[in-house]
């Protein structure tokens, strides 16, 4: 029925409960799954109260159990235990409560785990988020690494430790979260989101081994989106190598082990002063070597230019030499060694007519070798 209020005329609170009461018992018995959040036992009552909370998102439900349907589960009930309810709602009216009667209670068991895992991974890859062009690359040497782990945990131990043996300049910031349980997804998942506003180099979220179970949270679907939409490449170090959480497929990296996670993350300094020594000794080898060739290469050219030179100073001296025999046997000397003279007027004119010279005019004979005086005489005897 429909209930008139008003400001003037408002409903009783145990109208309002009563109402409440009598729509919620008319629900139909349901199934529920769900993880559990809280449970303390009472020892001696007849009842056991829990809190099932939803898997993915922050939702939770009262769940009021016989002691008796408790005692028959195997394994025993755990607060983080995965369990399926199948019970009535009830709306207490006096308390203004809502919670769940559960008439069956039992765990879900690994092979319901192992397939509800893989219908997630196959809808997960179906769109994309496993990706291989998705993945961003690590830098060589991040100067800012998060650090998601366990508090005081073996796993933080590790990736501390080996980060800072490999690199001791490495600056990390951490934080320490639930890494099982109910409260795991969304300490960090929260984490995640806090550390991606930092503008980190790398983000490692690290945990050691565990149970399947155990490892849950980190196949939880909400998280694995968190990790698909981050910014900054994330590493996943969970558990140990065979170990396969679902925010292996989705991180940038995935390391086997948090041992693993720091080899991943950051350089050996050891390493790369080694390397940088080897590369140093590789140039200088490389340099030697470069210098041995040119120096041959030089002196093979050094050769080949004086063959060049000294042939060339050879044809021309052998030039020289045919143009003095050419220069010599075109001069007047040579013409004088053959028995000619060279007549000369006392000015020193060269007498090539007679009619230069009178009668008894002196003029210079030269000869081959040396010079005489001679006047012309035209007497005949």
């Amino acid at each position: 029925m429909t209930l008139e209020t008003s400001e003037q005329s408002p409903a009783p609170v145990r109208v309002i409960s009563n109402l409440l009461h009598d729509y919620i018992n008319r629900l139909s018995t349901i199934w529920i799954e769900g993880q559990v959040a809280q449970y303390r036992i009472r020892p001696g009552a007849n009842v056991q109260f829990l809190t099932l909370r939803d898997t993915d998102a922050e939702f939770s439900l009262k769940i009021m159990v016989n002691s008796a349907l408790i005692g028959a589960m195997d394994p025993p009930l755990a607060e983080g235990q995965r369990i399926v309810i199948f019970g009535r709602c009830d709306f207490w009216a006096k308390q203004g409560s809502l919670q769940v009667v559960a008439r069956e209670i039992r765990a879900v068991g690994l092979g319901e785990l192992l397939a509800q895992l893989a219908a997630l991974k196959e809808k997960l890859t179906a769109e994309g988020l496993f990706a291989p062009e998705r993945k961003k690359p690590l830098p060589f040497l991040p100067a800012r690494i998060g650090l998601i782990t366990g508090r005081q945990s073996d796993a933080m131990h590790d990736v501390l430790t080996h980060t800072k043996e490999r690199w001791p300049r490495a600056d990390f910031e951490i934080r320490e979260v639930a890494v099982q349980g109910v409260n795991a997804v969304g300490e960090v998942t929260a984490a995640l989101r806090e550390l991606d506003t930092l503008e980190l180099d790398v983000i490692v979220i690290a945990r050691g081994g565990g149970s399947m179970e155990d490892l849950l949270p980190f196949s939880n679907e909400a998280l694995i989106r968190a990790v698909s939409i981050a910014g900054t490449p994330i590493v996943s170090a969970i558990g140990h190598e065979q170990d396969t959480p679902l925010l292996d497929f989705v991180a940038d990296l995935r390391a086997s082990t948090p041992t693993d996670a720091a080899k991943r993350i950051v350089p050996s300094v050891v390493e790369e002063r080694r390397n940088l020594a080897e590369l140093r000794a590789r140039n200088l080898r490389a340099i030697a070597n470069a210098l041995d060739v040119n120096k041959l290469k030089l002196h093979e050219l050094r050769n080949r230019l004086t063959q060049r030179v000294t042939h060339r100073i050879d044809a021309e001296l052998a030039t020289v030499t045919h143009l003095r025999a050419q220069i010599r046997a075109l001069s007047p000397a040579a013409t004088l060694e053959r028995g000619y003279a060279i007549v000369q007027s006392v000015k020193g004119e060269i007498i090539r007519d007679q009619a230069q010279i009178a009668v008894d005019q002196e003029v210079q004979i030269r000869v081959s070798v040396g010079e005489f005086a001679a006047t012309r005489n035209d007497n005949k005897k």
